[in-house]
């Protein structure tokens, strides 16, 4: 059966370019050019997954992101031109529920959806299979947790002799706040790669940085991964843990893709391996494609333990389906439980 597509959308333009390039790629397109009429055709016949845009007449494509995902969550791809790397409506949008965002020029836009035809059929495509769960907008009251209020730390206190180096993609936003928000002030230092575009990287830690009981900050060179630390890559650079007799950093590089990203799962796993062997924890979270599944097997291959989360809580469960297939994994946990599991082993 042909995946259904809904694209929402002012723009007459837009709507078929993407109709004929979803359309080539075997998707069955719908479309419409604003949320109302939207909700209108997803009562009459519910898509797949839903291309959306963000400015349109009547109803904003955030407000209707919410409501899509507070009342019948579907999967939802956002491609508009206020979605750049960091911006605001970016964060806001992944934050809301969005599987992945798209940025599109002012101009120009009929050549650039055509020339990025392919990511926006890849990113389509794994929206698609992606598993969504309801969540209330924005604002609304969430119940309290019963460790609330959470006092930051005053400062690190303490080098670590543990390393924490965990790898997501599609989906893994989300999964990354809910892991590091579980973690308390002296949780060992943690390094991760979420494939993410170069300067969205900065804002997204920030955000975590002020949800969380560690510091969160995007890595630098030469950064110690110390107790209370959460380092993450900084987009279009590799991330790698390095040593120094009983002290960990990390080294932030330039360099070809691996796995077809950069930053790569693949590259800190195995430089994890390498200069902490069974001092480290690494864990795989949702991601589309294999980044991490080579590496996650060289950490075990070293006495690290390894985690992937598991299918039922993955958005997308490719990069752990695969790290599993290849022999690279320990134990495979609901997310929630991922936190409980890597402070065990780290401890």
């Amino acid at each position: 059966m042909q995946p259904r597509i809904l694209v929402v959308d002012d723009s007459a333009v837009v709507r078929q370019a993407l109709g004929l390039i979803l359309g080539r790629a075997g998707m069955a397109v719908q479309t419409a050019n604003d949320p109302l009429i939207a909700l209108d055709k997803m009562r009459r016949e519910r898509p797949d997954a839903i291309v959306l845009d963000v400015e349109m007449p009547r109803m904003d494509g955030l407000t209707f992101l919410e409501r899509v995902m507070a009342e019948d969550p579907i999967p939802v791809v956002v491609c508009s031109g206020l979605a750049g790397p960091g911006t605001e409506v970016a964060l806001h949008a992944l934050e809301a529920g969005a599987i992945d965002v798209v940025t599109k020029p002012r101009l120009g836009v009929k050549g650039f959806l055509e020339g990025s035809a392919e990511r926006i059929v890849h990113v389509v495509g794994a929206a698609v299979h992606a598993r969504v769960a309801r969540r209330l907008p924005r604002g609304a009251p969430r119940r309290a947790r019963a460790d609330a209020p959470r006092p930051r730390p005053v400062a690190i206190r303490e080098t670590t002799h543990k390393v924490v180096v965990v790898g997501a993609s599609t989906g893994g936003t989300e999964a990354l706040r809910q892991l590091l928000e579980a973690m308390p002030p002296d949780a060992p230092g943690i390094a991760i790669v979420q494939h993410m575009p170069e300067v969205f990287t900065a804002q997204f830690a920030k955000r975590l940085h002020g949800t969380c009981r560690i510091e969160v900050k995007e890595a630098e060179r030469n950064d110690r991964l110390v107790s209370g630390r959460a380092l993450i890559a900084p987009g279009n650079h590799h991330l790698l843990v390095r040593r120094t007799g009983a002290l960990y950093s990390v080294d932030v590089q330039d360099g070809p893709p691996v796995s077809r990203h950069r930053p790569s799962v693949d590259v800190l796993f195995r430089s994890a391996a390498e200069a902490a062997g069974s001092n480290a924890v690494g864990a795989i979270l949702t991601g589309m494609g294999d980044d991490g599944a080579a590496g996650m097997a060289e950490l075990k291959a070293a006495g690290a333990h390894t985690i992937a989360q598991d299918e039922a809580t993955c958005v997308v469960f490719g990069m752990p389906r695969e790290a599993i297939a290849r022999g690279g994994v320990d134990e495979v946990l609901p997310l929630p439980r991922i936190a409980q599991a890597i402070l065990r082993w780290a401890s």
